[in-house]
């Protein structure tokens, strides 16, 4: 379990014009980039690219587009120019190889007269992947796995995922109390964190493909579900808000508005909501119990992310109900990912864990 802070290992990131003092710092600047654009290159991967010139300056950085525009490695060689001639280009995921609606990013690479290429993670897709093998053909410098364990459990963590099992990313997030419960026994739950956790919350959804909640949530709290900014503008990315239950809302409903798309689903089948989610990469159930519930007694959730504040209610709702439990042996198991402080709150990140269902015996 590690301490969360940010993907940055190696201090302040270079600038544009500033010489690189190590390919890890190089790298750092890559994921910074691609943080930005988290959650609006779906379904295409959030790629962050830095072009390095000969003389080992700062001169291309990039991200990837949303679906149709350039990608990261385009961006970084537009803004480097005939500075990249001889250079290095250090990008999160291997250069793609493949002509969709923009062209192959290797041959992009070479054409520029990029002389080596770093990258974190090699391409799993099988129809964009074989960018290393083309740019060794074209007598580049390959080097794979820089910074592989950050990129690969941070900005390519959800379009990983999406990749190796054919389905979204799905996290539970919720906030309770120190005796899990997510409201008081009057329904009353504003605010049970302070304003660092809720912050963390909305730069959370700016890097989501979608938020589901259930009609019960929608009935009983009138959620508007977008991403904010701290001065309550919206962020330039707002995720799908799903809606799932057969209970009709009043069209007046704050997710109806025209701050982002909502969807409204009438199969309460967590295996149906995803199959239609497939694309979105990377989704997040908030709410409310038994939404909660239904996706874990059908395995569908991947990671949990509670955010903890240090109170007790006692009498309240709980955070989850019907999650397919009826003995201990049976219960669904988590390991702990990261654990970060937001004021007063804690958020602790749970993966689901591999060997399955059960209690552990050892």
């Amino acid at each position: 379990m590690t301490e969360a802070g940010g993907e940055a290992s190696s201090g302040e990131h270079p600038r544009l014009g500033s010489p690189v003092e190590s390919i890890e710092a190089a790298m750092d600047l890559a994921i910074a980039a691609s943080q930005v654009v988290r959650g609006s290159t779906y379904p295409n991967p959030p790629v962050g690219a830095v072009v390095i010139d000969a003389d080992g300056i700062v001169r291309g950085v990039g991200a990837t587009s949303p679906p149709g525009g350039p990608h990261a490695e385009v961006h970084a060689l537009r803004q480097a120019g005939d500075r990249a001639r001889g250079g290095t280009i250090v990008v999160t995921l291997e250069p793609c190889n493949h002509t969709g609606r923009t062209g192959p990013c290797s041959h992009a690479v070479a054409a520029a007269g990029i002389v080596r290429v770093l990258h974190a993670v090699s391409d799993p897709n099988p129809t964009a992947a074989g960018g290393g093998h083309y740019l060794r053909e074209h007598g580049i410098e390959v080097v794979s796995g820089v910074g592989a364990d950050r990129v690969a459990s941070g900005p390519l963590d959800a379009w990983l995922h999406r990749v190796r099992t054919g389905r979204p990313l799905v996290t539970w997030k919720y906030a309770a109390t120190l005796d899990g419960r997510i409201a008081a026994i009057d329904g009353t739950s504003r605010w049970i964190t302070e304003p660092a956790a809720r912050r963390r919350v909305h730069d959370r959804r700016a890097q989501l493909g979608a938020i589901v909640v259930g009609t019960g949530t929608v009935l009983a709290d009138d959620p508007q579900l977008t991403a904010r900014l701290p001065d309550d503008s919206l962020a330039a990315h707002q995720p799908t808000r799903v809606v799932v239950g057969r209970r009709e809302i009043p069209p007046t409903a704050r997710i109806l508005d025209d701050s982002a798309p909502t969807l409204l689903l009438r199969d309460h089948d967590p295996a149906a909501v995803i199959a239609q989610l497939a694309d979105r990469v990377d989704v997040q159930i908030e709410g409310g119990a038994v939404l909660a519930g239904a996706f874990l007694a059908a395995g569908a959730v991947d990671r949990i992310e509670a955010y903890i504040a240090p109170v007790v209610l006692g009498d309240g709702l709980p955070a989850v109900v019907g999650a397919g439990v009826d003995t201990i042996a049976h219960v669904h198991r988590f390991r702990p990912r990261s654990v970060e402080s937001l004021g007063p709150d804690t958020l602790i990140t749970f993966d689901r864990d591999p060997a399955g269902i059960g209690f552990r015996q050892d």
